[in-house]
């Protein structure tokens, strides 16, 4: 594939692009809609529509939940805008083209249970999880349509965003290569969920921890009753059963 590398201005990009020969890079912020917009002609014109739309940009700054840090609307116009900016500018295109095409969104498990310490992040992670769902429903309901979408959603991986400051990493954390041959993998097989393991959580502790989430509303149940000293024996407990 010929591949076009996006993301701010700067080492970064221009490193990505070097250990990569023959892709291009194009300095956007995917939180201005119009410069993305742009970004959609730019590429159309220099290559086509996208086979494969890979919406992976993110920012972890902090956050708390009366927003002490300043940092809520950069993590939402990046996290959810972002992905949400990206697909609307990029897949109207794929779609008519009437080639097969693949959309993958990456998401978190932060979206999906939502734990305690960083609202923002979770806000816009369970946007994402809810735009990825709706996308292909549309998808496949488009008369036609030979694109289909996938949620991605990563364990514990070492990459700058989650180093926190370490030079070396844990070994709980897998890899990026490791995370992206999970990905592909998992595009052999019809999933949407693409839920990934690591060194420290199985499928089956993932599967059970969402559950217990989805169990909050069922039960009605205190929010994220998970970290409730109240429900804190009862989740031991269903961790174990």
């Amino acid at each position: 594939m010929r591949v076009v590398a996006v993301d701010l201005p700067g080492d970064r990009l221009d490193a990505a692009v070097a250990a990569l020969p023959g892709s291009v890079a194009m300095a956007v912020d995917v939180a201005d809609r119009a410069a993305v917009s742009r970004l959609a002609g730019t590429v159309a014109e220099r290559f086509g529509p996208p086979a494969v739309l890979v919406a992976n940009a993110g920012i972890q700054p902090g956050s708390s939940i009366f927003d002490a840090e300043g940092t809520w609307d950069r993590i939402l116009d990046v996290n959810l805008r972002g992905p949400i900016g990206c697909c609307q500018a990029f897949v109207p295109g794929m779609i008519a083209a009437g080639t097969p095409g693949l959309v993958v969104v990456t998401g978190s498990k932060q979206g999906i249970t939502t734990p305690p310490g960083d609202p923002a992040y979770n806000v816009a992670k369970a946007g994402v999880k809810v735009f990825a769902e709706a996308l292909q429903h549309e998808l496949r309901n488009t008369p036609g349509c030979a694109v289909e979408a996938r949620l991605f959603v990563p364990g514990f991986v070492f990459t700058p965003l989650t180093a926190r400051g370490r030079v070396e990493k844990p070994a709980g954390a897998w890899t990026p290569e490791e995370t992206v041959d999970f990905l592909l993998a998992a595009l052999d097989r019809p999933d949407f969920y693409v839920l990934c393991p690591d060194g420290e959580v199985d499928r089956q502790t993932d599967e059970k921890r969402i559950l217990w989430a989805a169990g909050d509303v069922v039960e009605n149940r205190p929010p994220l009753s998970r970290w409730h000293p109240d429900w804190a024996a009862a989740f031991a407990r269903w961790m174990k059963g």
